[in-house]
């Protein structure tokens, strides 16, 4: 089952990049809310981590704050 993916990022953010490249490197879609122009979803993203800087990344709503590969290859079964 394709696990749901949203990546939270901001257009000047060098971890951001790296998250997207790593996710696109394993082929796992997602799909990414600039939290810069969007305030609601910046406000969701505070709500749901109580942290405001990105990237944020939500695999089946669970959180992982920072670009973190343990955690991110572990909630995505990636080896």
């Amino acid at each position: 089952m394709e696990k749901k993916v949203i990546l939270f990022t901001t257009p000047h953010c060098s971890w951001c990049q790296s998250a997207k490249r790593f996710l696109q490197g394993h082929k796992i879609r997602f799909k990414e809310v600039d939290v810069s122009r969007d305030e609601r979803a910046a406000r969701d993203m505070v709500r749901r981590t109580g942290q405001q800087g990105v990237p944020v990344i939500l695999v089946n709503n669970r959180p992982v704050v920072g670009f973190d590969q343990t955690k991110l290859k572990r909630l995505l079964d990636i080896k």
